[in-house]
């Protein structure tokens, strides 16, 4: 079980130094000196949006230009889907799978991380070719092919219902997306086309043996099913990898998870020892504690809370249940949550709404590079929870509860100080042009 090192009952020479770092009190050459220690390498895992490419027009050549991607160690690409085949699959499908995005629309040469325009005969193009280039430009990038989130976790449980439908899914994803085999579409894809691109498999199922989208199909039996998936991915993963192996170099492919933040939600679907002998890690969802599906204003990603979701708590959760501190990467969120209607007075936080605050792609949430215009428009008013470490923006009628980089430096302390793996980020497309959020945190969490 890990010692609460932050806990505000007992302070130990440990916790004094890990309270200074988290505080930034401390140098960042600074170590706690009991618990887990630091990481030897923390991760940086960004999600890129295959629909921010759209309506926001975050291109993949925006994580270069921002500076982004010299920050990041991963880039988690998201979604790709399971159809009702058990399968994982790709195509022109609308709300189910976009080929277009992925590797058939073109890009100019302004468009392009090389700066070189796609040509009417190249097989690979679309955002799956711009990740290529960029890593060909980072070559220390690891790219993973996300699968599922909330909208597309709706078949999971059927894939991963039986030994053969396990085997059949995990060899289809591999085959898509390792081996780069995507679907011809005139002079895009075809047998290899991708090949190389991704680096290993994220696993976003929302959520195993309990409810998730109202479509998503959920089973007692999840938990273990769960748990043997995993390990099929694994041993396919690892079979993949020695069929290719050239001398003494192996690959190795990377298989994680995004998990969750309800105990009852881990203890439903997760048997935490087992399934982390297999993941290099597991992101941990750290923020939507609260959210404009609820009536009252809160907090939605709080680094401390009493009696309430909170990230501290998240970590201590899946410690207790065994999983490695260096496995776990802490997420974190790159948009608010907001309300309107918000009624009492005071500093907003805790009063009842009348509904999601009005905003940009969707009611109730917007990106932080815009509610960052908000907090400097001189509208609204920036408050903080310095001790809980967490912050909101509150004008008398809307509130939007938010990180900005004062809470994400905090963040990143809490993590280097606890020896966790890293932090993650949901999503890239959030940030500002000039990468403000992704640079607080990389400063912050200090070495690779």
């Amino acid at each position: 079980m890990r010692r609460r090192t932050l806990s505000r009952l007992t302070l130990g020479a440990a916790s004094v130094v890990t309270l200074a770092l988290v505080a930034g009190l401390a140098p960042a050459s600074a170590q706690p000196t009991g618990g887990h220690g630091a990481a030897p390498a923390l991760k940086r895992v960004g999600y890129f949006t295959q629909w921010g490419v759209y309506g926001r027009n975050f291109q993949v050549k925006d994580l270069d230009t921002s500076g982004t991607a010299a920050k990041l160690t991963h880039v988690n690409y998201a979604f790709g889907n399971v159809g009702p085949d058990g399968k994982c699959f790709t195509g022109n499908v609308p709300g189910e799978a976009d080929a277009w995005a992925d590797y058939v629309r073109p890009l100019d040469a302004a468009g392009s991380v090389d700066g070189v325009a796609d040509t009417a005969e190249q097989p690979l193009a679309g955002n799956f070719n711009q990740l290529k280039e960029l890593k060909a430009k980072h070559p220390g990038l690891k790219v993973l092919i996300s699968l599922g989130g909330w909208s597309w976790s709706t078949h999971f449980s059927d894939a991963a219902r039986t030994p053969a439908s396990r085997k059949a899914f995990v060899s289809s994803c591999i085959d898509l997306y390792i081996k780069g085999n995507l679907p011809a579409d005139g002079a895009r894809g075809g047998a290899g086309a991708a090949a190389g691109l991704f680096d290993g498999i994220d696993l976003d199922w929302e959520w195993p043996g309990s409810a998730g989208d109202t479509d998503t199909v959920f089973r007692p039996e999840d938990k273990q099913n769960f748990t043997a998936l995993v390990r099929e991915f694994r041993t396919q993963l690892d079979a993949y990898s020695k069929s290719r192996q050239q001398g003494k170099k192996r690959k190795h492919y990377e298989l994680t998870a995004f998990v969750p933040t309800a105990p009852a939600k881990i203890d439903a679907g997760f048997e935490v020892r087992k399934i982390m002998r297999d993941l290099d890690f597991v992101n941990l969802q750290g923020y939507d504690f609260h959210g404009s599906w609820e009536s009252t204003t809160a907090q939605q990603s709080a680094l401390f809370a009493e009696n309430d979701f909170s990230v501290d708590q998240t970590v201590n959760d899946w410690l207790r249940r065994g999983a490695p501190a260096r496995k776990l990467v802490v997420g974190m969120p790159f948009y608010g949550q907001g309300w309107t209607g918000v009624s009492g007075g005071g500093d907003g936080l805790g009063q009842a709404a009348t509904g999601p605050a009005p905003a940009t792609w969707a009611a109730g949430y917007e990106d932080y590079k815009a509610l960052k215009k908000l907090a400097d428009s001189g509208t609204y008013t920036v408050h903080r929870d310095r001790r809980n470490g967490h912050a909101w923006l509150f004008d008398g009628t809307t509130l939007w509860t938010y990180d900005d980089p004062q809470v994400l430096r905090a963040k990143s302390r809490y993590v280097r100080a606890e020896g966790l793996g890293g932090a993650m980020f949901w999503s890239l497309d959030g940030d500002t042009p000039d990468g403000e959020l992704i640079t607080a945190v990389d400063r912050a969490l200090g070495r690779r």
